[in-house]
């Protein structure tokens, strides 16, 4: 592993997102400093395309919805407002903003756009949105009230891929999608929700491990397998991995993949869902990979701003309560 660029944004505050798009041509960053910046990153280079102003607070999430969509990014902040912002013709414009929200908003997460372009907005208040795009410029909302007490931190939309599809989904028939994603919030749960078949979202599974806040989710990319996944870090400095074995999806099980030092902040798979990259506030982040025998173990250590890299195999890390 190691650092191909390094990006300096001038950003004249903290950034707490980084995203790159679809084609890991562009990344989108974002800042205290209340701007959201748009780079060219194409061959190793650093062309800022775009310094969006429109937040009047901290800017703590930024995602790319597919491109199929168009260039479309949305950001949240503390100033409890959501922004989608658009490309056209070359220029980066805010196309909608959703001011629905009582307090902060903390995680935004484009579903699968097999979907529709529908975003899930999750805020200090407890509560947790959906935005849908319904066409002509209009956007339906959608409200998820006292979804976590005290506050939402992270969401996450479960794959659109039936588990277990690739193994026995009779060929020539659509498969029926079940909308569901996950939330983490400050009761230290891990809250699963699904779509009803009238449209109204409800609570399907809590996932109890943590013991402090949980500041991110992350539901693993999948290709059909049975086995669904998902990880999540939390202030009590643990990172837990999710596994889900049954078709029902009632019966999840949590393995403590390491303890770390200090909290948390977020949790993020590769698109082959085969190595996860954890973030601490240690500024370091750490490759993880499941050995053959199930145990996860730390394939890399980089730090951040340092690009120093060992590829060391941590021993005996998994055994840490």
């Amino acid at each position: 592993v190691s650092v191909i660029n390094t990006v300096d944004t001038s950003h004249e505050d903290m950034i707490h997102d980084a995203q790159m798009d679809y084609y890991g041509t562009r990344l989108a960053t974002c800042s205290s400093d209340r701007s959201v910046k748009i780079f060219d990153v194409r061959n190793g280079g650093q062309i800022l395309i775009a310094d969006l102003r429109g937040h009047e607070g901290p800017v703590w999430q930024v995602a790319w919805a597919h491109p199929m969509y168009g260039n479309i990014l949305a950001s949240c902040s503390y100033d409890r407002k959501v922004i989608i912002w658009k490309e056209e013709n070359g220029t980066w414009e805010k196309t909608h903003e959703h001011s629905g929200h009582d307090s902060s908003v903390n995680s935004v997460c484009w579903a699968p756009h097999d979907y529709g372009l529908i975003l899930a907005c999750g805020s200090s208040e407890g509560a947790i949105s959906l935005l849908t795009y319904t066409g002509e410029g209009q956007w339906e909302v959608k409200k998820i009230n006292n979804a976590h007490a005290i506050g939402c931190n992270a969401v996450s939309w479960a794959p659109a891929v039936v588990p277990g599809s690739l193994i026995d989904q009779p060929s020539g028939q659509k498969p029926n999608y079940i909308k569901k994603f996950a939330s983490g919030g400050c009761d230290n749960l891990i809250k699963l929700w699904k779509e009803e078949e009238d449209g109204q979202w409800k609570e399907e599974q809590k996932l109890e491990a943590h013991s402090d806040w949980v500041r991110d989710v992350a539901w693993a990319p999948s290709i059909g397998l049975p086995t669904s996944t998902i990880a999540s870090c939390s202030q009590d400095g643990r990172v837990f991995i999710w596994t889900c074995d049954d078709a029902s999806g009632n019966t999840w099980s949590p393995k403590l993949l390491h303890k770390f030092n200090g909290v948390v902040w977020h949790v993020s798979w590769s698109i082959t869902a085969n190595i996860l990259a954890v973030s601490g506030g240690d500024n370091k982040v750490t490759l993880w990979k499941e050995s053959v025998d199930g145990q996860w173990v730390c394939i890399s250590d980089v730090n951040k701003g340092q690009g120093s890299v060992s590829a060391s195999v941590t021993e005996g890390q998994q055994n840490e309560q």
